[in-house]
Order: C-alpha cells, then structure tokens, then sequence
C-alpha cells in the first residue's frame, strides 16, 4: 500500500487486485495525471488494483475486508506487524492497474485476462464505496480510472503483499456444500488412526499374544505330577 505526498506517491507496499491484488505501505506522496495533482495521502497504503473478468462482488468483499485488516504496521512500542491501517488511523491510495492480470504470450503480454473497461470501472467504483463505508470517506483516495497516470511510490520497508481472493462458488448453497464436505473429511481424519498408531497396535498384539501363550504353558505344566 502506499501513500501520496507533493507528486509522489509513498507507501509500505501492499499489492491488490481482485483475483491478484497488491498492497504496499507508503510515507506521504501523491499522484498526478497530465501534471495535476489527482490525490495525495500521508503514511498508509497503496493498493494496486487488478481486476479479472472472473472478478464477483464476494471477490470485492473478501479485498476490501484483508485490505483493511492486515497487520502491516507497528505499534506504539515499536512491535512490528500488529497494527493495521485501520488501526494506525493511517490512509489507503487505490490505483486500478488493468496490467495486473497480464499473461504472457511469448514475450508479448496478453490482458484478455482483465475486465473490460465498461464492466470494470462501475466494479472499481464499487470497491472503493465499500472501503469508503466500512473505514473513512476521507481517508480512501483514489486517481482517474482508465488514465495514464505518474505515480511516485515510496515504499516503506520495502514490504510489497500480493492478495488472491479464495476459488469459491458464489452460490451460497454450493459454498456450503463445500464447507460441510470439508468438515467431514476433517472429522474421518481425527478417526483414522495414523500408520505409527496401527504399527504400535499390532506390536501389543502380538505381544499379548505370546505372553498369554506363556502363561497357559506355565498353568498346563503345574498340573502335571
């Protein structure tokens, strides 16, 4: 995540996109479009925005919750990975970056993996209103979508952190299904005994086994005269 201070653009990096996003911490910078000053933050995140024409609005959901909520600063004390943005007050820089879900072909990249334009900027759109709601209105900036842009990062650390949201079914019923064939597989796990535990069991067996062979021996031969 980064942040925006004159006409740069500075952050602990963080790296995000919907199904490949980035996030990276920055000190105070900005970002620029045709020599103007779009947005500007202090310390806080850059976010890096990929959206994949697979992209749901579960996927958005998930981006914008870890977003948020990752531990990438430090507290008070100075302990390091404990605070989130959030929690540090901090701000969040969001740049829609299409080349994200490029695939290379060759050594020429391919982006039929990213979301048309017309689909993808009311989905971008849409993710900064949830960030905007779910934190502050004021503290979410972003530039100007489709634009070609100078952004100035400063990467605090460096620390760069690159998000995928999980390959789930948006179909509640399937998700479901998902989650209860997992914890049945969980379950017949904890009741499988392990191969040491089986090999453990047929050592007392068999020595079970020959001790009661020597104990009969033993009872058989007192009773003869």
């Amino acid at each position: 995540m980064e942040t925006m201070e004159d006409t740069l653009i500075t952050s602990r990096s963080c790296k995000n996109d919907i199904k490949l996003p980035v996030v990276r911490p920055l000190t105070p910078r900005n970002q620029k479009v045709g020599g103007e000053t779009m947005s500007s933050i202090g310390h806080g995140l850059c976010v890096l925005l990929g959206i994949s024409v697979e992209d749901t609005q579960t996927d958005a959901e998930y981006m914008v919750r870890k977003i948020l909520n990752l531990r990438l600063f430090e507290d008070d004390t100075g302990r390091a990975w404990t605070k989130s943005v959030m929690d540090r007050d901090y701000e969040v820089l969001c740049v829609s970056q299409f080349t994200l879900q490029c695939v290379l072909k060759g050594n020429k990249p391919d982006f039929h993996s990213a979301m048309p334009a017309e689909l993808a900027q009311p989905f971008y759109a849409s993710i900064l209103e949830n960030m905007r709601s779910a934190y502050k209105p004021e503290m979410v900036k972003d530039g100007k979508f489709g634009a070609s842009m100078q952004v100035d990062i400063q990467n605090d650390g460096p620390v760069t952190i690159e998000l995928t949201s999980p390959s789930v079914s948006s179909d509640p019923r399937q998700m479901s299904k998902l989650e209860k064939q997992q914890q049945r597989k969980e379950k017949v796990r904890s009741k499988v005994p392990s191969e040491s535990s089986r090999e453990k069991s047929a050592l007392r067996a068999r020595q079970d086994t020959h001790a009661s062979s020597g104990a009969e021996g033993d009872v058989s031969s007192e009773r003869e005269p």
